[in-house]
């Protein structure tokens, strides 16, 4: 049997041929009615995605949604901005973003930062986006999916047991600055904890699991 090399995806968050399993999962894991599928070549994958898709034979990722739910159940605040980070190794390189949850178009992102944390992307997240809102002098709740973030955003401070050195230099800076502005602004933003249980993942999640 011959092994997948390119996927096309008819539905996910971006269309298209891509030249890889890791690509082509930050498009679909976990977005609603994914559909997508594997071929042992480009030229059959850019065939398929011409033509009618085969949703029958083609993979579904499952619907991890608060959309699908019951009437009733508890759903999300749409109207709100989720932060979610990334990492690649601990420490390793380190990013985060901001989405609106309604229409999940991507507000800010930051750039990679070396030697960073999960926990520390999560903290700067919350504190970016309170910020980018202060600035934009909008008010809208924020959703993070990490307790020790919420946690370390309303102590003030960034908790982690990372060593500064050389390498993320740049990342303490920033977290230094991150600090600041928590002792120099005050904010009335709630900051509520994503139920990834109930809702699935977080819309700003960088789909790297």
């Amino acid at each position: 049997m011959a092994k997948n090399k390119f996927y096309t995806v008819w539905s996910g968050r971006q269309i298209g041929v891509f030249a890889s399993w890791d690509d082509c999962k930050q498009q679909v894991e976990g977005f609603q009615g994914a559909k997508y599928k594997g071929f042992p070549t480009r030229e059959q994958a850019e065939a398929a995605f011409k033509s009618e898709p085969d949703f029958k034979n083609s993979e579904s990722e499952p619907i991890k949604s608060w959309q699908s739910l019951p009437e009733g159940s508890p759903k999300p605040n749409t109207n709100a901005i989720a932060v979610d980070a990334a990492c690649s190794g601990n420490p390793g390189k380190m990013e985060y973003r901001g989405v609106f949850v309604e229409t999940n178009t991507e507000l800010f992102k930051s750039p990679v930062f070396e030697g960073g944390t999960n926990n520390i992307g999560e903290f700067l997240a919350i504190v970016h986006c309170l910020a980018w809102q202060q600035k934009k002098r909008i008010n809208l709740p924020i959703y993070s999916d990490s307790v020790n973030g919420q946690k370390w955003v309303s102590e003030g401070l960034c908790r982690t047991k990372l060593v500064e050195n050389e390498k993320n230099r740049y990342l303490f800076e920033v977290i230094r600055r991150a600090e600041k502005w928590l002792h120099d602004n005050t904010f009335r933003v709630p900051i509520m904890k994503w139920r990834t249980e109930i809702w699935g993942e977080i819309p700003a999640d960088f789909g790297r699991k």
